[in-house]
């Protein structure tokens, strides 16, 4: 057997029309008998065939079979092709494919020889000098075997140096095996591992005219190419683990700090959930911790002194309490509390909203430099406690805001938002503007553009009130008089809203009559949420404010009151003057008689 190592082999078989069935028979027989004697395996020699004429097929690759019982089976299955002889075109094929990692070669950097065997009978009808060159640079060492016709000029140019040892001729088929057992021994060789001092401190690994030295795994060779030293597969950082790489022998596992363990994938950490182990004895929650636990309560309790317990200390949280607006807690029990501008209804829970009738707001703030950023916070939390008084929805109450400074800014529109949720939002997501304070201006643009049936405004003639609220913290750089007027001439009520420096004289000229009703004065931001109140007194009059009792004039409470009201007339006509008393009399029989129909007809 040849001892000198694994080797990648590729016997490139000319199957022309010149080579006779009988011929090509030798060569199979000529193949069969070097892989006899070869050690091949996945891990030894592997063992490839490609037969070409003026084509080239791929009988079985690198990668194909492991056994020499499949190698001879397959050879002996070979079909000649019995065209031309297309060389130089196989020895391309046996470079760009059959020599490729993904064809069962070994890569180069593991140093096993790539040996190419060629057997021809006759010239090559293409060129084979640069494709032979170019395969030899490639790493292909190439054997060129010619039999009786071959051309030994094609035969050198394809062959690797030292040509004396890699260039054969044979006279006639019938030679070709006893060639084998020769030429067996040229490739095998001797085995450099035995014949001298290797001095490799693993293994020697003998390869034909040489040898070279590797390392058991976990080990690296080191630069005198004889010599290993162990890896350490923690270094390069490529590991993985998430706490702590634990070099073993050229590998490596991964380690988890105290309180933690391995995951399945061995390389992440979880931490050991203490409160799994059931004995925590939390009343509420237990949170585990690295080498522990420790008991939490729940919002709205307090954990007592033994570290489990727990208490409330928040009855609001503790209960179902049913508040719609805000639930407050107090020593042992709780109530439920409204938004300014709204009332508490009878069942201690429920809170009342402006409902009475429907309205289109504009609501302009100011957002000049003297407001500052953290007041204008304030504005905006002012807005959204208006909002929070309305039946906001498109049939329903519709707002709409404008910012001004030295411009005008609108910020959403009248039919922007359906829902007092989406306005709250977006009054808390508006930027502040600073610099000027153009009053005036702001008024224009409201009445111009915020209240036009463009921007949301529902048209007159539906008797929706349009309600204009302007928010000023100091004097108007321009005048305000003009475009205060026409809001009002065009039907806008107009509320004037102001704090600190705010000038009272322009505030009562924007506000509509009654002023005292239309007209709000705060002395800072932190003091103006009665404001709130003030204003929802006037746009949220009581639910039964102004309504008349409709009832049916065939009921025996609307016949006396009928009668009561109509006597009382009588009695009254009758002081002022004598003279009706026969028209009163003639009235009075008519009304008797209308009471008996009545009553007939009930």
């Amino acid at each position: 057997k040849c001892r000198t190592g694994p080797l990648d082999i590729v016997f490139v078989i000319d199957s022309s029309r010149s080579v006779r069935p009988f011929e090509f028979e030798t060569m199979r027989r000529f193949m069969i008998d070097i892989i006899g004697n070869l050690d091949v395996g996945p891990n030894a020699t592997r063992v490839g065939v490609i037969q070409y004429s003026s084509q080239v097929q791929n009988i079985f690759s690198l990668k194909t079979f492991f056994t020499r019982e499949d190698m001879e089976k397959a050879i002996n299955s070979i079909i000649p092709l019995a065209q031309g002889t297309m060389t130089g075109l196989a020895i391309q094929y046996a470079m760009n494919v059959a020599f490729t990692t993904q064809e069962g070669a070994r890569p180069l950097h593991k140093k096993i020889p790539r040996i190419a065997i060629i057997v021809t009978d006759g010239r090559p009808q293409d060129r084979v000098t640069d494709v032979s060159t170019q395969a030899r640079n490639a790493g292909i060492e190439i054997y060129a075997v010619g039999i009786q016709r071959a051309d030994m000029n094609s035969l050198r140019a394809m062959a690797s140096p030292p040509l004396e040892e890699h260039v054969f001729l044979v006279e006639s088929f019938e030679l070709i095996q006893q060639f084998g057992k020769q030429f067996q021994d040229k490739l095998c060789g001797v085995d450099m591992c035995v014949e001298q001092e290797h001095g490799c401190q693993h293994s020697c690994i003998s390869i034909p005219g040489s040898f070279y030295c590797e390392c058991n795994p976990g080990y690296r060779l080191n630069m005198d190419g004889k010599t290993c030293s162990p890896i350490d597969a923690c270094a390069d950082g490529r590991h993985g683990c998430q706490h702590q790489c634990v070099s073993v022998r050229g590998s490596y596992s991964c380690r988890c700090r105290a309180g933690y363990y391995l995951s399945q994938n061995k390389r992440s950490c979880t931490m050991i959930d203490y409160c799994s182990f059931g004995n925590h004895s939390c009343q509420h929650e237990c949170v585990s911790i690295p080498n522990g636990h420790y008991c939490r309560c729940r919002s709205g309790f307090t954990l007592q002194p033994d570290g489990k317990s727990c208490r409330a200390t928040d009855l609001c949280n503790g209960v179902d309490h049913g508040c719609e607006f805000k639930c407050v807690s107090t020593d042992g029990s709780y109530h439920c509390v409204c938004p300014e501008g709204q009332q508490l209804q009878a069942d201690g829970k429920a809170c009342s909203k402006c409902g009475a009738r429907h309205v289109d707001l504009v609501m302009v703030i100011d957002g000049s430099k003297s407001v500052r950023p953290q007041n204008f916070e304030l504005v905006k939390q002012f807005v959204n406690r208006i909002v929070d008084l309305l039946e906001v929805s498109p049939h329903g109450t519709r707002v709409g805001l404008v910012q001004y400074s030295s411009r005008v800014r609108t910020e959403f529109p009248l039919n922007k938002y359906h829902s007092a949720d989406e306005i709250k939002k977006a009054v808390m997501d508006v930027e502040y503007m600073e610099k000027g304070t153009m009053t005036g201006l702001a008024l224009k643009h409201m009445v111009e553009h915020s209240f036009s049936e463009l921007e949301g405004a529902r048209p007159l003639s539906h008797n929706i009130p349009r309600i204009g609220l302007v928010f000023t913290d100091g004097r108007s750089q321009d005048d305000i008089s003009e475009w205060a007027k026409r809001a009002k001439e065009s039907g806008i009520v107009m509320f004037a809203v102001g704090v600190g420096k705010a000038v009272e004289e322009e505030l009562r000229a924007i506000a509509s009559e009654p002023v005292e009703q239309h007209f709000s004065y705060s002395v800072d931001f932190t003091t103006m949420t009665h404001l709130v109140e003030n204003f929802s007194l006037n746009i949220c009059p009581e639910e039964s404010k102004g309504e008349t009792e409709i009832r049916s004039p065939c009921e025996c409470e609307a016949l006396v009151q009928f009668q009561t009201n109509t006597v009382a007339i009588l009695q009254s006509l009758t002081e002022r003057n004598i003279l009706w008393a026969c028209s009163l009399a003639q009235m009075t029989a008519r009304l008797e008689d209308l009471e008996k129909q009545i009553a007939n007809r009930k």
